[in-house]
C-alpha cells in the first residue's frame, strides 16, 4: 500500500478520461494515509450515483464514499480502520445496483522469475501468465489479463464486463518488463474483449489479445475470456506408449485434412462438421484407411477463409469454425484411443496485417521488424517476426509448447521453413539486408528453430516435429550437438518433406507415356541424395490447388490411363524409402482441385475406378504397416536396393526393400508404360518362391488382372548380381509388389 497517496485534485478525472493518468494502481483503490493511520478507498465508476465499501469477509457496509464530480469520482476514510482487508463496492446506477470487487485493491499476479524468463526468449509457458487466465488471489475468483506492450502510453482493458469503455480498466504498468496487467474477479467465461492501446503518439488502438485462447469470428474479431473448466484427458496409454516410439523407425503413413472441406454436412453442404462430427466420420475413415497419422492444415484462429489457416491471427486460439477448445481436445483424445497419431500445421514463419493483430502493435514494431526489408513477405504481404527479440521467442516458443502440452498434439510441421533460414528469400538484390557476417543466412531465425527444436523434444518425448524446407539446407533433420556453435546449419528438425522428390516425380507423372524414357532420372534421382536427411513423401495441398489440377488431372490419355498411372505412381511412393503424407481426397482420384469452399467429391466412390483406388490405398497401408522391411531402415542405406534402375526404355523400375531384422526382402517392380512385359527378367536373393503382395492391374482395384497367378517361381540363373532369378509379367502402367508368403 502506497503510504500518503494524494487525495483526488483538479484535474485528476480529466486525466484519467484522456489517458494520461497512468499509474492509476497508485491513485484507484484502498492506500493507506497519514502516515499509516487510515485507510482510503477510491474508485472511478462512470455514471454511478452512490458507491458503498462492504467488507468482502462479512457482507458489513464499512463506508460510503463521496463523489467527488460527476464524471465517477469517488473517495473516503473506512472509520477507523488501519489495517487493510478485501472489499466490495455496492454501486448505485440510475436503473440499477451492482456489486463488484474492487480490482484495484490486488496487487500484481506477476512473478519475477517468469517476467524474467519472458524477456529473455527462455519462457515456454507464457500463456500461463499472459492473455486471459483464470486465477484465484486471497479466496477470490477472477480472470487476470496480462499483455506486452512496452512503448505504449496507457493500455486499459475493453469488454462486455465495462460497455467497451477504457477509462474503466486501466491495467498496471511494468516498466521494466513492458508488461501490462489487471485482475478482474468480475469477469466471466466467453466474455468479449481487447485492450485499448494509447500510443507515444496518442493514437487509440483496438488489438486482440495475442494469448487469447479463443476468439469471435470476423469482421469483429474480439478475444473471449475462456472457460475455466478442464477437460478430462483418456490418453495416458497413448502417451506413455509414445515415449518410446522411434518415428523413424516405424510406420509413418499421414492423412493430410483440411478441417473445413474434408466433408461437409446441411442441406446444401454449406454447414462445417464439429468436432464431434469429426470423431464419428473422420477417426474412423482414417483408421479403416490404414493411415498412423493425421496432420491438420492450421486451425489457429483465422479471419479469411481463403488464407486456409495460413494467415493466423490469434496463435493460441483454436478456430471456432469447429467447436471449442474441449471439443478440440475431445478429438485428439479419440484419434489417439483409436491409434491415430494427430500432428499439426504450425505457422510460425509470418503473420498477417490485420490491424487488429500483432501488426504495429503498440505503436511500434514489436513483433515485425522495423524495416521491411527484414519484416515483410513480398510473396504473401505479410509480416515476418523478429526472431531475434526475447520476447517474440517466448511468444512462439510458448505457442508451441502450447499445443503440445495443452491439446497432447503429436508433432508440428513447420509451414514455409525455407523464408525463415534466408533474408534474400524471394527479393531481388537491394531488397534484403546481410546478416552480420555478410551472408543471405537469417541467423535469428536459425537460432530460434534449433532452441524450438531442442526444447520441444526434451519436454515431449516421442513427438515429431517436421520441416517444410524446398531448399538444399544442409541438416535440417540433423541434431544439434552439446558443444556446436548456434550458428551451425543443423536445425534439429526430425523429418524433413522430399521436395525434390515431389517435384521429380510429379513433373514425371505429366509427361506422355512416350517420352517418358527420356525423364528415367526423375524417378531414380531421390535416391542420390536419399540419405542426406531423414524425409516425408509429400503430395500435400499444395499439389493440387491454384490451377495445378488434380493429381488424376496431370495424368495424361483416357480415364484407364488415368487411374492405371495414378496407382503405380502410389505403389512407387509407398515402396520408396521415406514416411508417406497424401492430401485428402486423392486417396479416391478427386477429380477437380481442391476447394477450400466446399466438401470433397465423396460422391466419386459410386463409380468403381474411384472404388479401386481407394481399395489400393487401403491395402497400400495395411501392407506398409504390416511390413517392416518397407519402414524400419527408412534412414539406413541398407534398407534399400536397385534391381534395376536403368530400365529407361522399358520404363521399369526394379528395386527392394529390407530391413536389418529380416532375410525377407520386399521387391517392387514399377512399369510407367502401358505396354505388357511378358518374360521379363528380375534377380532375386535366394531360391526361394515369392508371391504377389500386391498388384496395382488387379480388377479389384479397376485394373485388367494381367499378373502372375499369385506365385513367382526362382530359378538357379543369375541376373542382376544374384545367383537366382525369375521370370514374370509385368502389367502395363502398374506396380507389382512380391514377397514371402
Amino acid at each position: 500500500m502506497t503510504q500518503n497517496a494524494p487525495e483526488f485534485q483538479n484535474g485528476v478525472d480529466i486525466a484519467l478520461l484522456n489517458s494520461e493518468y497512468i499509474d492509476v494502481f497508485g491513485l484507484l483503490g484502498m492506500h493507506s494515509i497519514n502516515q499509516g493511520k487510515a485507510l482510503s478507498v477510491r474508485c472511478f465508476l462512470r455514471g454511478a450515483l452512490k458507491v458503498d465499501v462492504i467488507c468482502h469477509k462479512t457482507g458489513r457496509k464499512i463506508a460510503s464514499l463521496e463523489q467527488s464530480n460527476e464524471q465517477g469520482l469517488f473517495s473516503g476514510i473506512m472509520g477507523r480502520r488501519v489495517k487493510p482487508f478485501l472489499y466490495k463496492l455496492r454501486v448505485e446506477y440510475p436503473l440499477s445496483q451492482q456489486e463488484i470487487v474492487d480490482p484495484y485493491q490486488f496487487a500484481s499476479l506477476l512473478s519475477e522469475d517468469d517476467t524474467y524468463l519472458f524477456n529473455e526468449g527462455l519462457q515456454l509457458q507464457a500463456y500461463q501468465f499472459l492473455g486471459a487466465n483464470w486465477r484465484e488471489t486471497q479466496g477470490v475468483t477472477g480472470v487476470h489479463f496480462c499483455v506486452w506492450a512496452p512503448n505504449a502510453k496507457r493500455v486499459s482493458l475493453l469488454g462486455d464486463f465495462n460497455h467497451w469503455d477504457g477509462a474503466a480498466h486501466v491495467m498496471r504498468q511494468h516498466l521494466a518488463s513492458g508488461l501490462w496487467e489487471i485482475f478482474l474477479p468480475n469477469a466471466e467465461a466467453n466474455q468479449h474483449y481487447k485492450f485499448e492501446i494509447i500510443t507515444a503518439n496518442n493514437e487509440r488502438l483496438e488489438k486482440s489479445d495475442p494469448y487469447a485462447k479463443a476468439m469471435q469470428e470476423a469482421p469483429s474479431n474480439a478475444s473471449l475470456v475462456p472457460y475455466p473448466n478442464e477437460y478430462q484427458w483418456q490418453d495416458n496409454n497413448w502417451l506413455s506408449a509414445r515415449k518410446k516410439v522411434q518415428w523413424h523407425q516405424a510406420p509413418m503413413s499421414i492423412y493430410e485434412v483440411h478441417l473445413a472441406s474434408w466433408r461437409r454436412k446441411g442441406d446444401n453442404g454449406e454447414q462445417y462438421l464439429n468436432y464431434q462430427d469429426l470423431i464419428d466420420q473422420l477417426v474412423p475413415y482414417v483408421v479403416e484407411m490404414g493411415f498412423t497419422h493425421l496432420q491438420l492444415m492450421p486451425i489457429s484462429e483465422y479471419p479469411f477463409d481463403g488464407s486456409w489457416g495460413y494467415q493466423p491471427v490469434g496463435l493460441y486460439a483454436p478456430s471456432h469454425r469447429f467447436g471449442d477448445a474441449n471439443g478440440l481436445k475431445a478429438f485428439i483424445d479419440a484419434c489417439h484411443q483409436a491409434g491415430i497419431a494427430v500432428v499439426l500445421d504450425w505457422v510460425a514463419a509470418h503473420f498477417p496485417k490485420d490491424p487488429h493483430g500483432l501488426t504495429q502493435f503498440d505503436g511500434s514494431c514489436l513483433y515485425e521488424h522495423n524495416d521491411p526489408r527484414q519484416g515483410e513477405h513480398p510473396d504473401w504481404d505479410t509480416l515476418i517476426y523478429n526472431y531475434g527479440r526475447g520476447e517474440v521467442q517466448s511468444y512462439l516458443l510458448s505457442n508451441a509448447h502450447y499445443w503440445l502440452s495443452e491439446f497432447h498434439f503429436d508433432g508440428l510441421r513447420l509451414d514455409a521453413v525455407s523464408s525463415m533460414l534466408y533474408l534474400d528469400y524471394s527479393r531481388e538484390p537491394g531488397q534484403w539486408l546481410p546478416n552480420q557476417y555478410g551472408g543471405r543466412e537469417n541467423l535469428a531465425a536459425i537460432s530460434f528453430l534449433q532452441t524450438l527444436n531442442q526444447h520441444m523434444y526434451q519436454a515431449f518425448p516421442g513427438v515429431c516435429m517436421i520441416a517444410e524446407e524446398s531448399t538444399a539446407w544442409p541438416g535440417v533433420t540433423h541434431m544439434i550437438g552439446e558443444n556446436e556453435q548456434q550458428s551451425s546449419q543443423s536445425l534439429g528438425f526430425g523429418f524433413k518433406w522430399n521436395m525434390g522428390w515431389m517435384n521429380d516425380s510429379l513433373g514425371y507423372l505429366k509427361r506422355d507415356p512416350i517420352y517418358r524414357s527420356h525423364h528415367h532420372q526423375e524417378l531414380t534421382f531421390s535416391l542420390v541424395y536419399q540419405y542426406t536427411e531423414q524425409f516425408i513423401l509429400s503430395l500435400s495441398h499444395d499439389e493440387v490447388v491454384h490451377g495445378k489440377g488434380s493429381l488424376l488431372h496431370k495424368i495424361p490419355n483416357d480415364d484407364w490411363q488415368k487411374f492405371a498411372t495414378l496407382r503405380a505412381y502410389y505403389g512407387f511412393m509407398w515402396g520408396h524409402p521415406g514416411k508417406k503424407l497424401l492430401f485428402m481426397g486423392n486417396e479416391f482420384a478427386q477429380r477437380d482441385e481442391w476447394n477450400h469452399n466446399k466438401s470433397l467429391d465423396w460422391h466419386l466412390l459410386q463409380y468403381a475406378p474411384h472404388q479401386g483406388m481407394q481399395l489400393w490405398l487401403k491395402d497400400l497401408n495395411k501392407l506398409y504397416q504390416s511390413t517392416p522391411e518397407l519402414w524400419l531402415a527408412d534412414g539406413e542405406p541398407s534398407g534399400f536396393q536397385w534391381l534395376d534402375c536403368n530400365n529407361d526404355k522399358a520404363c521399369v523400375l526394379s528395386f527392394m526393400r529390407k530391413s536389418t531384422d529380416s532375410d525377407t526382402p520386399v521387391i517392387f517392380i514399377i512399369n510407367m508404360t502401358p505396354e505388357v512385359h511378358q518374360g521379363f527378367r528380375i534377380g532375386l536373393p535366394d531360391g526361394d518362391d515369392y508371391i504377389e503382395l500386391l498388384n496395382s492391374d488387379s480388377e479389384a482395384y479397376g485394373g485388367s488382372n494381367v499378373g502372375n497367378s499369385g506365385v513367382i517361381c526362382s530359378q538357379k540363373q543369375s541376373y542382376q548380381g544374384f545367383d537366382y532369378s525369375a521370370e514374370i509379367t509385368v502389367a502395363p502402367l502398374s506396380c507389382l509388389v512380391l514377397g514371402k508368403g
